[in-house]
């Protein structure tokens, strides 16, 4: 969920290491020729990315503005929609209708910064939100991953503000969404937010959450070739975390 992508040339994906050992293999055999349509039959074919009893999600932003919904496997799906005070995701419209189309659980995110009023980024936030047509069980998230040079007491009082506005003006208690290190170190009396962690470095699910947190709702495992995510709870639980 990063607001930069880094270039992930030096790294084949999953995906394609998988199509080269599938090639490997047929050549091995006495395969005479491998056309490029194989190749890209096999490149197509699903991964194996998580493993049960984990519900599989993805989320996306401007980067994927033409992310197929309607043909992945995800069960739940999440979208950026703004961005600071002002700022709004041009492609968040066309992912609502088509996660609505799917009928899979749907969340929205606001990108923070504490340099700004908590206040003034929450307003902004459910202003883009509200204009799009909604219905219970959608997820409402605060995605915080930059200080703006805040102390950590100051960036843990943004955060509480922003998610108590939002608390108070909906009804439901919205998601917290950070990496691993930055929610331990400023998430600190967050608890009782449903947290979304990004920790890239273990296996779908086989985490432990941190700060104050005593569970954890979303693990962002990887973000190639797109952000993709586990839950710990059914579809019908993460919809219960949604707006009433």
């Amino acid at each position: 969920m990063p607001t930069l992508r880094f270039s992930l040339a030096g790294r084949p994906s999953r995906r394609l290491r998988a199509a080269l050992a599938a090639a490997t293999l047929a050549v091995s055999a006495g395969t005479a020729t491998l056309t490029a349509a194989t190749l890209a039959a096999t490149a197509a074919a699903p991964a194996a990315a998580y493993a049960n009893p984990h519900t599989y999600g993805q989320d996306v932003s401007g980067y994927e503005a033409d992310h197929d919904w309607i043909n992945s496997r995800a069960q739940f799906g999440f979208i950026k929609a703004t961005e600071g005070t002002d700022w709004v995701d041009s492609s968040f419209p066309r992912h609502w209708r088509e996660l609505d189309k799917k009928g899979i659980v749907r969340g929205v995110y606001h990108y923070g910064h504490p340099a700004n009023d908590p206040i003034a980024e929450a307003d902004h936030f459910l202003r883009v939100v509200n204009a799009q047509p909604g219905k219970p069980g959608d997820i409402l998230v605060l995605d915080l991953e930059t200080t703006d040079g805040q102390s950590v007491p100051r960036v843990n009082a943004w955060a509480r503000k922003w998610l108590e506005y939002v608390t108070a003006k909906t009804g439901v208690r919205p998601m917290f969404y950070s990496g691993w290190n930055f929610a331990d170190k400023y998430g600190q009396g967050l608890g009782d937010y449903p947290l979304w962690v990004a920790h890239y470095s273990r296996d779908p699910g086989d985490i432990s959450p941190p700060a104050d947190w005593k569970t954890w709702a979303i693990h962002q495992y990887t973000d190639s070739p797109i952000d993709q995510n586990v839950s710990s709870l059914s579809p019908a639980a993460l919809r219960a975390l949604g707006r009433p």
